[in-house]
């Protein structure tokens, strides 16, 4: 009877807001909850906390027996009150995990969190906001695929990251400037768990490189490093952008799809974008995923949809099923097609492509005619999401390109929403 009784008021405080989202990853549905800590999280993050346990004490919601006490510590905190405490002094540019995310970043995510409370102490975050990094890593040879340990050097001061063939080089092997700079887990790719690929243009065309480290929190701070110097130099650039989470609602604005680039305009006759974003293929971790995150503030939109890029969500609502079916179908073309040399560099090619009206182009081929769209938005543009806005190779702020204003004036329109959001 006890059991059944605590069961049924945690049951009831997975109903509180934020409680229905894992409070580490944002998956949906939390079975079980760390009673040290009072937050509610998924089964994936709880084998995390199970790792921790001086830390966190974990139990199932449903299955496990919970004293009063415990039920009481839960219902006295919970998801955001968590939030609250365990995030205060999270930077804007650090990068905070999803369920969609690899198991290193959410692991050290939960670990920075909890256990070393690196977003509560800010003089712990210096490894990754100093400006300055040094050290070695292991680097794949670009000819017989070996991993050797190269010495890697980031300054903000400079610009760049430089990694050297040997410990006491004087001159680097490559020069990274921090402008063209980007990076972003592929374990599976690269064979390593802790695998990072890092892409910069060199000649007008972008480069990879493989690295990795044996310790987990080593490369993560190496990544938020990098990150670091992207919103330092996009701060810069963009002096006028806010780091603040996106707070307001939905608001109209027109699109327009140029090949790989989503623009918006405040009026459809405008002569230049107001921002835009750069879709790039799912080789390099872009997804469209249909409806919106259960955490979306003023979660009303039932036919959302979410494109996951490496760095953030962008968040869409269209006002009709046919709409999002719609959209979800162009976003899917887009993302499965592998992307071209002259796409990495910054150069498209085509004609515009803007989803939304048939105008004579039988199924909607991309590159064989044009589609036309009247678009809503809302978009904050964030500090952290410059990156992909305007610092991503090949997107351009400023309209331009392959897109026709003429194309607008037509019978009827298709009407969406778009919401600039971080994700929590």
């Amino acid at each position: 009877m006890a059991k059944e009784r605590s069961r049924k008021a945690l049951v009831e405080l997975l109903q509180r807001p934020g409680n229905a989202a894992c409070a580490d990853c944002a998956a949906p549905d939390p079975d079980w909850a760390s009673h040290s800590l009072g937050i509610f999280i998924c089964l994936s993050c709880s084998g995390i906390h199970r790792s921790i346990p001086q830390v966190s004490k974990v139990k199932s919601v449903r299955l496990d027996e919970w004293d009063d006490a415990q039920v009481e510590f839960m219902a006295s905190n919970g998801n955001n009150v968590a939030k609250a405490k365990y995030e205060s002094k999270m930077p804007p540019f650090y990068y905070k995990p999803t369920y969609l995310d690899c198991q290193l970043l959410r692991e050290q995510w939960i670990r920075a969190k909890y256990e070393r409370k690196e977003f509560i102490h800010s003089e712990k975050q210096e490894p990754y906001s100093a400006g300055y990094r040094e050290g070695f890593l292991w680097k794949r040879g670009r000819d017989n695929g070996q991993f050797l340990s190269r010495k890697f050097v980031l300054s903000e001061r400079e610009g760049a990251l430089k990694y050297f063939n040997k410990n006491d080089a004087k001159e680097p092997k490559a020069i990274m400037k921090i402008e063209h700079l980007n990076a972003t887990f592929q374990p599976a790719k690269i064979g390593n768990p802790h695998g990072l690929q890092i892409t910069y243009l060199k000649d007008n065309s972008t480069r990879n490189i493989f690295v990795y480290h044996e310790d987990g929190k080593e490369i993560v701070d190496w990544f938020n490093a990098i990150r670091a110097a992207r919103f330092h130099y996009l701060q810069v650039a963009f002096p006028g952008a806010s780091d603040s989470d996106q707070t307001e609602g939905f608001k109209k604005r027109w699109f327009t799809m140029d090949d790989r680039r989503l623009m918006y305009f405040k009026d459809p006759l405008d002569a230049f974008a107001r921002g835009e974003v750069f879709i790039g293929s799912k080789e390099n971790s872009y997804k469209v995923l249909e409806g919106l995150p259960p955490s979306t503030q003023g979660n009303h939109w039932q036919h959302g949809i979410t494109i996951v890029t490496p760095d953030r969500k962008f968040l869409f609502a269209c006002e009709t099923e046919d709409d999002q079916l719609e959209w979800i179908n162009t976003f899917q073309k887009v993302i499965s097609r592998p992307m071209l040399p002259q796409e990495y560099a910054g150069v498209f090619l085509g004609r515009a492509g803007c989803p939304g009206l048939e105008d004579g182009v039988a199924g909607g081929d991309w590159g064989s005619g044009h589609r036309s769209l009247l678009l809503w938005v809302k978009q904050l543009f964030t500090a952290q999401g410059m990156q992909r806005l305007f610092g991503q190779r090949g997107a351009h702020p400023g309209g331009g390109g392959g897109w026709y204003p003429s194309l607008f004036i037509a019978s009827s329109v298709v009407s969406m929403l778009l919401y600039g959001y971080r994700g929590n």
